[in-house]
């Protein structure tokens, strides 16, 4: 499992090398989905800090398990009536999916972590997110709202071969230049999984979900 984190790893590395990016500038997201705490751990151990979890009560549970100083993304659908659980205790919300969501998130002491803007790039029915060309207007809507939102997040559509999936990258990195204009602070790209994640790099993705990739002898 750390041999596997150490080839991703450098995986990310020869992706970024091919663009002429610094591959720092690409954050790994550790996907624990069903994966016990003690497993993560080992990870922390070998010096790795960003896990993400896609159910609210999973996080919570892995919370009380690891030490203060992980780094916690939420990256799945979040119900409203589990906001309370994740905003406490997140770095960052990947997968904010519509307007409804933000009285919800800026409840509570303080102002709550930043946000990434999920778009449903790929117009697909079944999937979460805003519609692309609403992208500017929502991000503007939240931001008047008081939300912290830094970037954008997307899952494209599923593909046999990675090179399909490059166009929807490259779409997500025109709308986010698109964006900036009007929204400084948008500068984030949460795109790429363990199927096409060095394209995602060569496309700009500055936060990458990776699971099966690290867990593959681990993973049911």
């Amino acid at each position: 499992m750390t041999e596997n984190l150490a080839i991703v790893r450098h995986r990310i590395a020869g992706a970024a090398a091919r663009v002429g990016r610094d591959p720092a500038d690409v954050t790994l997201v550790v996907v624990g989905k069903g994966q016990p705490a003690s497993v993560l751990k080992a990870l922390y151990d070998e010096g790795h800090r960003d896990f993400g979890e896609n159910r609210a009560q999973e996080l919570v549970a892995k919370v009380e398990q690891l030490p203060a100083d992980v780094r916690w993304h939420f990256i799945g659908p979040l119900q409203s009536n589990k906001v309370r659980l994740v905003r406490p205790v997140v770095k960052l919300l990947h997968s904010f999916d519509r307007l409804e969501l933000a009285p919800f998130w800026m409840k509570g002491p303080g102002l709550p972590p930043p946000v990434m803007v999920q778009v449903n790039i790929g117009d697909e029915p079944q999937k979460h997110g805003i519609q692309p060309d609403a992208t500017g207007e929502v991000v503007g809507e939240l931001e008047a709202m008081g939300v912290p939102v830094c970037g954008l997040m997307a899952i494209p559509p599923l593909v046999s071969d990675p090179e399909e999936s490059r166009v929807h990258y490259r779409r997500m990195a025109t709308l986010l230049a698109d964006s900036q204009t009007a929204h400084p602070l948008l500068t984030g790209l949460s795109m790429g999984m363990t199927d096409d994640f060095e394209v995602a790099v060569e496309e700009g993705a500055t936060f990458l979900r990776v699971g099966r990739a690290i867990f593959a002898s681990t993973e049911h």
